[in-house]
This record gives structure tokens, C-alpha cells and sequence, in this order.
């Protein structure tokens, strides 16, 4: 194993000699770098929590002979249904109109023969509105009022976590425990004392582009804060809504040197 990766790097070094030249020189010598292998940790950390907002996308519709009509008596639906979900403490900014749709009513004909025929009796105007709450506990009591106002149909809830990066914090500080152990585990396994990081990668699955960053630049950072406090568990709710919990987490690529 050692000879082989001594051959890779001077030919990758003989190839590239422009390259190499422009380069900063590396810390440790090929020898050195033969002799210590390196030892990648995968390493998933994901943390379990109740969620603390929810949301739901409310519906009216209105039928009318004709177009104005129903549009103006959805428009008295609509309204309503928006007064109700102001007084129930929903922020504007948590209320936002997803679609209003316009579509003919059609009544179907059998005649003879099986055939039939459609004929336009009206009009279908219907109103989508998606709202976000906060109140986890009193979701069913919402609910409740949404329907009491008028809704015709109701999509949810779906619950989320309103700020998971301080929950992604404390993954990140598990799971770097947990890669040093294991990292130091193999090391120790093969007749060496420690091992050194050299880089880390954060898995593209929470963020848009991964995260790499040095080894040398972890250990100058300032030690994160303490971990949030668990969020402490809920009894069900007032009713039929069961929030239960949710996931966060990352997924970390650990590269250490293993040491004498």
C-alpha cells in the first residue's frame, strides 16, 4: 500500500509541474504521507424534536348561473373566512392566497342508447388560502373555526420546525464527537495513538452546496455555543391533531490522519 501511493503522487507531481510550483508546500513530506494513511468517517447525526408551526391551506367555492355571480358569491365566502382567520391571531404575513379558479358547472344528460349530453347550467369559482400557526396546541380549535366559517376543504396540517439551525448546531457537535471517536478507534486499532482532521464536508441534502472546510481552520474556529434545550413534549393537543416529532439533522464526510 505504501509503495503504490508513493508512485501516485510523483507521477500526479511530474505531470503537473506548473501546478505543483504554484502551489503552497505542503505541511508533511510524501514520505510522511505514506507513512501515516488516512481514514474517511461518514457520519450521520439527526436529532428528534416536536414541531412548532403547522400549515394549512383552507378552500371556499360558490356555484351561480353565470360568471359574476359566482365570483361575487365567492368573494362574500372568501371574506368571511379571512375574518375568522385574522381573529383566530394568524399573522398577515402568514396568510397568502394560493389560486382562485373559474370553471364551467356542467349537468349531464342520459338520453337514449346510453348516449348523453352535457349542458351548461353555471358557473364554479373556487379560492384557495394557505395559512401558517405557531399554536400547535390549539390547532384543532382552529380547525374547527376554519369549517364553522365556511371552508369547503382543508389540506393539512403540515408541521414543521420554524428555525432548525440551532438544532443542526448541535448535530454538527454530536456528530464531530462522534467522527473523532471512531476515526481514533481505527487508528488505535492499527498501532497508532490519534489522528489529526484534515477536512470535513457537509452533506448537500440540508443546504444548497456542500461545506468544506480545513482542518487548520476548524481548530482556529470559536467553540460553538451550547445546545439548545429540548423542546418539551406535548400531550396530544386539544383534539384530533397529533403533531408527534421531526427529524433534523446532517450528514458529515470526516478525513483524519492517523498519527503515532
Amino acid at each position: 500500500m505504501r509503495k503504490s501511493f508513493i508512485i501516485l503522487v510523483l507521477m500526479v507531481g511530474s505531470a503537473l509541474p506548473t501546478m505543483a510550483a504554484a502551489q503552497q508546500a505542503p505541511t508533511a513530506s510524501i514520505t510522511e504521507m505514506a507513512a501515516t494513511p488516512l481514514v474517511r468517517v461518514n457520519i450521520a447525526e439527526t436529532l428528534r424534536t416536536p414541531p412548532d408551526e403547522a400549515s394549512i391551506t383552507v378552500g371556499t367555492q360558490a356555484k351561480a348561473p353565470t360568471a359574476k355571480a359566482a365570483v361575487a358569491a365567492n368573494k362574500t365566502k372568501t371574506e368571511k373566512l379571512l375574518a375568522t382567520i385574522r381573529a383566530a391571531g394568524i399573522r398577515e404575513r402568514d396568510i397568502q392566497t394560493q389560486g382562485i379558479q373559474l370553471q364551467p358547472d356542467y349537468r349531464w344528460d342520459p338520453e337514449p342508447g346510453g348516449r348523453g349530453r352535457q349542458t351548461l347550467i353555471g358557473y364554479i369559482v373556487s379560492n384557495s388560502v394557505q395559512i401558517k400557526t405557531r399554536n400547535i396546541d390549539a390547532l384543532t380549535s382552529l380547525l374547527d373555526a376554519l369549517t364553522s366559517a365556511g371552508a369547503d376543504t382543508v389540506y393539512g396540517p403540515n408541521f414543521a420546525i420554524s428555525d432548525p439551525s440551532l438544532l443542526r448546531r448541535e448535530a454538527r457537535v454530536r456528530g464531530m464527537a462522534r467522527g473523532q471517536a471512531e476515526a481514533t478507534e481505527y487508528a488505535r486499532n492499527n498501532g497508532y495513538t490519534t489522528v489529526r482532521l484534515l477536512s470535513v464536508e457537509e452533506g448537500a441534502s440540508y443546504r444548497g452546496t456542500d461545506i468544506i472546510m480545513t482542518g487548520s481552520r476548524i481548530s482556529n474556529a470559536a467553540m460553538p455555543p451550547p445546545p439548545p434545550a429540548p423542546r418539551p413534549e406535548r400531550d396530544g393537543g386539544d383534539g384530533i391533531v397529533a403533531p408527534g416529532q421531526l427529524e433534523t439533522g446532517v450528514s458529515l464526510n470526516l478525513l483524519y490522519r492517523m498519527e503515532r
